[in-house]
This record gives structure tokens, C-alpha cells and sequence, in this order.
């Protein structure tokens, strides 16, 4: 019964598991393809044409791996990333949130900023004002009932928009399918700066846990819930890719017809260049749509690693305090860009963190999984994700490495 997998969620809230794990995966999802997402894409397109397909490649077959392995051990286990972590070695946890929140602040600076951006690109408002309507359209969204709720809708609309705007895009390009195919399987060079980047960000720092701490949230938890976690995660993660492939194939469509993309922003001149004035205020929507979905996402996953609450009367408590969180959070992130600005520089850097984030909180889980007090007796986590868990944490730490030492 799905409602078995249900167990902190009042009587008018009350979800099925399937819903909520739904919620989860366009969370997950949205948040892995906010403005860092557009930014990333199109430079790595624009950089390494048809040979970027591998890299995405790679990074759909590391998604699913890490997802399926995250996801099942925060429900199963009934617990937070963070508090894992704690219950693996005290400290632990406060050291994985110090991690995850300061790379979800510096995300959510480039989604505020790519939200006012769009809103610029849409009605001529400035980047900045646009950036405040964003902010309190946001806050609005967590303060009101049900918000966690009302979370869930607004992303899966807006993730409604992102395709369609998408896949008009695609219907008035020439893409040069072929070419993308073959490079994708037949690389003739490998970017490991570019693997990192975009691994950090679609399921680097808190975008890994924003589906996780999602479904556990929405009460869905114990082995019950694995059901719903495969569901949840596989979806999440074809819907992230497909919007990446389909962004791709644009930018590779204008890159192959002799067209250099303007390095300060390579996503808008996919859009310019294929359709003109009109594909360029669809660009501002789609940004808007990015910057949005991507402001909650990391905002309520963020806000989620401040819980390390293990029973009713701290989870009450820490709910009173969320509002405040999650106003402070946005509010900071939104000075911030009025203050320091450039998020596209930020945005990419910040995805690379990000991907070198993924193996430290990743090994994290995985030691946990295999801790009977932190899983229960009757659990046992497969073989199979353990081991491609820990070669992902093994080649995104390599690729990580081999990173820096090319950068500095």
C-alpha cells in the first residue's frame, strides 16, 4: 500500500507516496538544470562541439548511480544526509552541511540573478530589480500553507515551459544529429574540466540530496519507499537529461553552422542566432523559468541540512524556524549579486566545487549504508550500486584532481 510509506503528514496534506516522490524528482530535476545549467551547456558546446556529447553522457550514467545510491540510503535509513554523517563520526554532519550550504548559496546567487536576468531579457526591468521580484516570488511561494506542496507544482509547470520552449528551438534548427551521435560514443578528446563541471552541476552539492530530503519530507521513508525512490530518481534524472540533450543539440546546431557563441553569454546567442528577437525573449522565459525552479531547489534543500532533529518536538521546532531560514537565505543570496554580480563566472566555478563536493558526500552515504545503526538489521544495500558508487567517487575524485592540476 502506498500509504504505508506515508507517515508525517497531516490528514489534509496527506499525499500518496507516488505524488510525492513525482514532487521529488522534478525538484531534483529543476534545480539540476537552473541558469548554471544553460551557462554550462552552451560554453562546453560552444568549446568542444559534438565531442561535449560524451560528457553528457558520462554524466547521465554518474547521475543514475548516484542518485539510486543517495536517494535509497536517506529513506530507507529515515535520515538526513547530515545526520547520517553525525551518526558515522561525530562532526561529520556539521562538516558535509558547512559543504553543502556554501555551494548552494553560491548556486542560488547566479539562480537569482539568472531569474532577474530573464525577467531583463522579458519586460526591460533591470537585472537587479528583476532579481528582487524573483526573491520575494520565491519567499512567497515557501511562507504560504502547504508550501512544500505548492513547491512541487510550481516546478513541475515552470519544468512544463523549459521543454516546450526547448523543443521549438530544436523545430526551427538544422541539428546535426549524426555528428552528435558519433562523438558522443566516439570521443576524439575527453575534457575532464567539463565532466566535473557539469557532474557539479546536475548531481554535485546539495542537487544531489534536493530529491532525497524531498521524499523524506514528504514522509516517505523505510524499505517501503524504495519503490517510489527508483521511480522518483530514474524520472528525475531522464527529465534533467533530456532538457540538457535537447539544449545541447541546439547550441551544437548554431556552433556547426559557423557560428561563434558571445562567451559572456553563449546561451542567449543560441536562442539570438536561431530565431531572432522572438527566440531571444523565448530565451528570457526559459531563464526566468531556470532561475525560479533552481531558487527553490537549492533554497529548500539547503534550509533541509540545518534539521538535526531525531524526534517530533525538534522536527516542530525546526519547522517554526524554516520561514526564517529560507527568508535569510534568499535575502543574502539576492544582496549578494547586487553587491558582487558576474554570476556566470561564479555559476561555472561554482559547478566545478560543486563536482568535487560529489565524492566526499557520496563516500559519506556509502560508508553509512553499510552501518547496520544507521540502516536497520533488515536491510542490506545491493552489491552492485555499492561498487559503481564507489568507482564514481574513485573517477569523479581523479577527475577532480586531474582538474586542478590542469587549472593551476
Amino acid at each position: 500500500m502506498e500509504s504505508k510509506a506515508i507517515v508525517n503528514e497531516t490528514a489534509p496534506q496527506k499525499r500518496s507516496a507516488r505524488s510525492v516522490a513525482m514532487g521529488a524528482a522534478f525538484v531534483m530535476a529543476m534545480a539540476a538544470v537552473g541558469p548554471g545549467f544553460l551557462t554550462q551547456t552552451a560554453t562546453f558546446t560552444s568549446k568542444l562541439g559534438p565531442n561535449f556529447g560524451f560528457a553528457i553522457l558520462a554524466t547521465i550514467v554518474i547521475d543514475i548511480i548516484v542518485q539510486l545510491n543517495i536517494w535509497r540510503i536517506i529513506t530507507v535509513s529515515g535520515k538526513h544526509a547530515q545526520q547520517i554523517a553525525n551518526e558515522i563520526f561525530p562532526g561529520l554532519g556539521y562538516f558535509l552541511t558547512f559543504l553543502i550550504v556554501v555551494g548552494g548559496f553560491f548556486f542560488n546567487i547566479g539562480n537569482v540573478a539568472g531569474a532577474g536576468l530573464g525577467l531583463n531579457v522579458l519586460f526591460g526591468i533591470s537585472p537587479e530589480n528583476g532579481a528582487v521580484l524573483a526573491a520575494i516570488f520565491a519567499i512567497v511561494i515557501f511562507l504560504v500553507r502547504n508550501a512544500l506542496v505548492v513547491m512541487d507544482h510550481t516546478v513541475q509547470v515552470l519544468a512544463v515551459v523549459k521543454i516546450a520552449i526547448l523543443i521549438y528551438i530544436l523545430s526551427v534548427t538544422t541539428v546535426p544529429v549524426s555528428s552528435a551521435l558519433t562523438h558522443t560514443f566516439a570521443p576524439t578528446s575527453i575534457d575532464f574540466y567539463s565532466i566535473v563541471t557539469i557532474v557539479g552541476g546536475t548531481v554535485g552539492g546539495y542537487i544531489s540530496f534536493s530529491g532525497g530530503h524531498r521524499l523524506l519530507e514528504g514522509g516517505v521513508r523505510g524499505k517501503e519507499g524504495l519503490k517510489y525512490v527508483n521511480e522518483g530518481a530514474l524520472t528525475g534524472i531522464g527529465i534533467a537529461s533530456v532538457i540538457r540533450i535537447m539544449l545541447f543539440l541546439a547550441g551544437l546546431a548554431v556552433v556547426m553552422g559557423g557560428h561563434k557563441l558571445n562567451a559572456l553569454n553563449p546561451a542567449a546567442d543560441i536562442f539570438k542566432i536561431a530565431a531572432g528577437n522572438f527566440g531571444f525573449k523565448f530565451f528570457g522565459l526559459l531563464l526566468f523559468a531556470a532561475g525560479m525552479t533552481s531558487i527553490l531547489g537549492s533554497t529548500f534543500t539547503s534550509v533541509s541540512f540545518l534539521n538535526y532533529s531525531n524526534d517530533a518536538a525538534g522536527n516542530q521546532k525546526f519547522e517554526k524556524a524554516r520561514p526564517i531560514l529560507v527568508l535569510a537565505f534568499i535575502v543574502l543570496s539576492t544582496l549578494f549579486f547586487y553587491l558582487i554580480g558576474k554570476p556566470a563566472q561564479i555559476l561555472v566555478i561554482v559547478g566545478a566545487v560543486n563536482g568535487l563536493i560529489l565524492p566526499v558526500a557520496l563516500g559519506i552515504l556509502l560508508i553509512g549504508a553499510s552501518k547496520t545503526k544507521i540502516m536497520g538489521m533488515a536491510y542490506k544495500h545491493p552489491i552492485l550500486l555499492s561498487v559503481l558508487g564507489w568507482i564514481v567517487v574513485a573517477f569523479m575524485t581523479f577527475s577532480g584532481v586531474e582538474t586542478l592540476i590542469t587549472t593551476f
